[in-house]
């Protein structure tokens, strides 16, 4: 049997900038999923993302491999583009079962009730794809209880509108297959050194996921709504292992919040040291848990810890306790000064709200300042689907809330002209650019890789500035420019 997974690619510039700029992560959840398909069956992965003409690729592979089954992961903002995509499978060989999964089909799969999408997948797919294979070549129902299941089922509403389901034992959730993606395409600029120095300011890196879920639920996440409150964690021992059989030395762990259990962390760290397994790690952590267990880090530093992503989210206590954070602007400070004296590098995300006048923008420019020389980016406030932020809110979107889902285009009204919001919201992303440990400790980089920083740096500026721009036709022109424009 043969399977084609499939990323879809973003269609929106922003996202396109950044991926080309600063960060390109592997398909991980696709390699997992490529993991739960038995030996004997010839699976590929076609990451659309790499491609100048994504629609065509696919088409050509779809036509040279001729796949028994072919799924898709997508994020909410790639609704669209998987059910064109599925199309044209179909209209390539109608007899191709189309499989999609990913988190939007797990919390709001009815937006998959299409004709040419066969099955569902919500939760994990790696041991989900297992189970629809052999039904597959058994000739037996592809649909079971409430993980996969047919679009046009009688019972589909019900289904949709149910939880999420439970997510298998982490054992039983497949090793990734990294062997089947070009491995070479996949970055993530690293500023962080010890040396003053740098021989790859964009090295190869390898994503990881030790734990599943996380134990908060921020007003904005949907992650407490996907995984059921639950958060589930790999033993460290299984951990090492595959950090062991990594080839890259650059690893980016994607856990939600990989820290909340210190002990298990920790004996991480401490049989990574043991075996002598050096390599350099990016992960994010809360920033009350980086003040609760300030060891832990050190720990994980002397072990190759270069960054740390810290969900600061805000400098004002309402706007904290608005998103749930359950921190605190002091909790906050003392975060970052105990990852400086570390010397681990800190990468600040702050959230921008549509509520946002020209004062607020003005207090974050000061916070730039302030933590600087650091990593620092900037979302605007977007409802997850799924979310009761999400519902909450659905009579007031300002445009389609799936496209412009990419926390960058607002999909509330904004306070600010839409114009004058992304003016100050791309001055932030220029001021924190400049305040980057490359620049401000004087970093020595490779010349072809400052040239490459200064180029994508200044596209990824101008896009965010013509944010404005995507709304042309969706608004009336007073909303994108003010009322006397």
């Amino acid at each position: 049997m043969k399977i084609l997974l499939v990323k879809p690619f973003s269609e929106l510039l922003v996202a396109k900038r950044l991926e080309e700029g600063f960060l390109r992560l592997e398909p991980l959840g696709l390699e997992i999923v490529a993991g739960g398909v038995p030996q004997e069956d010839d699976v590929r992965i076609l990451d659309l993302g790499l491609y100048k003409d994504p629609v065509r690729k696919f088409e050509e592979t779809v036509r040279g491999y001729l796949p028994d089954i072919v799924g898709f992961s997508a994020y909410s903002s790639m609704v669209g583009t998987v059910k064109q995509l599925s199309c044209s499978a179909k209209k390539i060989d109608s007899g191709i079962k189309i499989v999609v999964g990913g988190i939007h089909a797990t919390v709001v799969p009815a937006d998959f009730n299409d004709p040419f999408i066969d099955i569902v997948v919500r939760g994990e797919g790696g041991t989900a794809m297992r189970e629809i294979i052999r039904r597959h070549k058994n000739n037996e129902p592809l649909y079971f209880s409430d993980i996969a299941f047919a679009p046009a089922a009688p019972d589909f509403t019900v289904k949709a509108a149910s939880a999420p389901p439970s997510y298998p034992d982490v054992r039983d959730i497949p090793r990734p297959r990294r062997d089947l993606v070009e491995r070479t395409r996949y970055f993530c600029v690293w500023t962080r050194s010890d040396t003053n120095r740098l021989d790859h300011l964009f090295p190869q890196v390898a994503s990881m996921r030790t734990s599943i879920g996380c134990a908060y639920s921020c007003s904005f996440c949907v992650i407490h709504y996907l995984m059921n409150g639950k958060y589930l964690k790999r033993d460290p021992e299984d951990v090492v292992d595959e950090i062991a059989g990594i080839r890259e030395d650059y690893i980016y762990f994607v856990d939600d919040e990989m820290f909340l259990d210190a002990a298990r962390v920790r004996r991480i760290a401490e049989m990574l040291k043991e075996k002598g397994i050096r390599k350099h790690y990016i992960s994010w952590a809360r920033s009350d848990t980086i003040v609760r267990y300030p060891e832990v880090f050190k720990l994980w530093k002397e072990i190759g810890l270069d960054v740390v992503y810290v969900g600061l989210e805000s400098v004002d206590e309402s706007r904290l306790a608005e998103y749930a954070k359950r921190t605190s602007i002091d909790t906050n400070r003392r975060a970052v000064n105990i990852l400086k004296d570390f010397g681990i590098m800190l990468h600040a995300a702050f959230i921008v709200h549509p509520d946002f006048e020209a004062d607020d923008f003005c207090r974050l420019e000061a916070e730039i300042k302030r933590i600087s020389p650091a990593e620092i980016t900037f979302t605007v406030l977007s409802p997850s689907p799924g979310t009761k932020f999400w519902n909450d809110n659905r009579n007031r979107f300002i445009c389609d809330p799936y496209r412009f889902y990419d926390c960058m285009h607002t999909i509330l009204p904004a306070r600010l002209p839409l114009r004058r919001f992304y003016q100050h919201f791309g001055k932030l992303t220029s001021l924190a650019l400049r305040a980057n440990p490359l620049r401000m400790q004087r970093i020595r980089v490779p010349l072809p890789d400052f040239l490459r920083a200064v180029f994508c740096g200044t596209r990824y500026i101008f896009s965010l500035y013509s944010i404005y721009k995507d709304y042309k036709g969706l608004l009336k022109d007073e909303l994108i420019y003010g009322k006397h424009a």
